[in-house]
């Protein structure tokens, strides 16, 4: 199959605001995405990172770029401050180029943010030993 431009989606979230943990665990997030998704960074066109409004310490991108994506299109937002949304929470946006189909793409979430997707099948990975959310939701 040829590969054609796909959307992939996850978050995370961090315990507490600080630089620190908003770059582990953004990094872990996008570590998993890209492995999950057997990507490189040659297959990303963009990447659009939001966070909710309690994260002010550190931007997502950044922790993106020292992974080695900084030839690639980053974008960073405020989430809509919505009533009962899931706090300190990064959400993350990929757009790709992939031979996979759309139904064999893994949305990934992570920490507190796997109750986002319930309805996502889970598995469990047991070479990282992390639940990951996997298939194609719309």
């Amino acid at each position: 199959m040829e590969a054609v431009l796909r959307a992939i989606r996850g978050a995370t979230t961090v315990d507490d605001d600080t630089a620190l943990q908003v770059v582990e665990r953004t990094q872990a997030l996008v570590r998993e995405l890209l492995d999950a998704n057997g990507l490189s960074p040659e297959d990303l066109v963009s990447v659009v990172f939001t966070v909710t409004t309690d994260i002010v310490s550190s931007f997502p991108a950044t922790a993106a770029r020292a992974l080695g994506l900084d030839d690639v299109a980053l974008l960073g937002a405020v989430e809509a401050p919505v009533t009962g949304a899931l706090p300190h929470c990064i959400r993350v946006l990929v757009h790709c180029y992939s031979t996979r189909p759309r139904s064999e793409l893994r949305h990934v979430y992570l920490e507190g943010a796997r109750a986002l997707r319930k309805d996502l099948d889970r598995g469990q990975d047991l070479d990282r030993g992390q639940d990951l959310d996997r298939g194609g939701a719309r």
